[in-house]
């Protein structure tokens, strides 16, 4: 199975289509000898808008589709027709994208909600018919005035997932099992690591039927402040999650010691953004079914005085406790 393509920065030209152009004319009628000025206005151009759309993941569309002109306006016609407004251009980008001016380097929106929208490129203003300069000394004019040209922007999408919880951890720490063991969303699941090239967003529904959304996002290395293994790309995901959860392989099944991938993780996350190590977090001990993780797990909380809960996403244990433990930290009860 081919993988899709996850596209979470993309430049993009808007443009809004350009405004029609005002009429000159003059009413013909056969008993009307004198007939007085009738030129409508041309319509306006069609704005170009980005609008949050809670079905989209990511920018891939953008990405191959940069150029964005919205429909010019109608021209105006005779007998004071107005001219036709051009069509919008609403372009539908996932929650949580931030809308950048490239040439002044400041944030234009942040789109997080669903249905928010920005207008990237306003349409240009439609000109105006020959009875705008009607006057008691000017009876006949033959001015009018052309369309205005729509507004032309370059601006910078990127996405940062807006989601409740992130998982974070080490590679083949098994996140998105535990993803799945919570959630009804199926991430591609190898025993390798990276597996996960992108965020995955999973919906978890609670006893009382109310809804959190938790973020898997790719394993993160060593270093990954600084850009190894694309994890300054990959730590941006984590900026907008209200709680985290460190994913620690407890039973070193990777040759690694849980303490020291806990103190990894910490450090990339303080050294990336010092607020994120002050967020509401939890620690999912995973794949407590394997041999030494009951012994690996009595020296984590002899070392790590935090809130750990045991739990092996392949066989489900834990995971009715530990969905429980995660609904409190998101609503703030842990």
């Amino acid at each position: 199975m081919k993988e899709r393509r996850f596209v979470d920065s993309a430049v993009v030209y808007a443009q809004g289509g350009r405004g029609g152009n005002g009429c000159c004319s003059f009413r013909r009628e056969k008993f009307v000898p004198k007939g007085g000025p009738d030129g409508g206005d041309g319509g306006r151009g069609g704005h170009v808008a980005l609008r949050v759309d809670p079905n989209a993941d990511s920018l891939v569309s953008l990405y191959y589709a940069p150029h964005q002109r919205a429909e010019d306006g109608g021209h105006g016609k005779g007998k004071k027709q107005h001219g036709r407004n051009g069509r919008d251009l609403v372009v539908l980008v996932p929650c949580g994208t931030e809308v950048w001016d490239t040439g002044s380097g400041r944030i234009l929106a942040d789109l997080v909600k669903p249905g928010d929208e920005f207008v990237v490129a306003q349409g240009g203003k439609g000109g105006l018919g020959n009875p705008h300069w009607l006057t008691n000394t000017h009876q006949v004019p033959y001015e009018h005035s052309a369309g205005e040209p729509g507004e032309e922007r370059t601006v910078r999408c990127e996405l940062k997932v807006a989601a409740d919880a992130g998982l974070i951890g080490l590679p083949n720490s098994g996140k998105s099992s535990l993803l799945t063991g919570i959630s009804h969303a199926h991430p591609r699941i190898a025993p390798y690591p990276f597996t996960t090239l992108y965020p995955v967003i999973g919906t978890v529904q609670t006893e009382d039927y109310t809804r959190f959304s938790v973020a898997d996002i790719p394993g993160l290395v060593a270093g990954a402040h600084e850009g190894v293994g694309l994890g300054d790309r990959l730590l941006r995901h984590v900026e907008r999650a209200t709680a985290l959860v460190y994913v620690v392989d407890m039973a070193g099944s990777e040759g690694r010691d849980p303490v020291d991938d806990y103190r990894v993780l910490k450090r990339e996350l303080g050294l990336y953004d010092k607020e994120l190590t002050r967020r509401p977090m939890l620690i999912a001990a995973n794949k407590m079914d394997l041999p030494g993780a009951a012994e690996n797990l009595k020296a984590f909380r002899r070392s790590v005085r935090k809130e750990v809960v045991p739990v092996s996403a392949l066989t489900g244990e834990g995971i009715a406790a530990f969905r429980r433990h995660l609904q409190d930290l998101v609503r703030g009860r842990a």
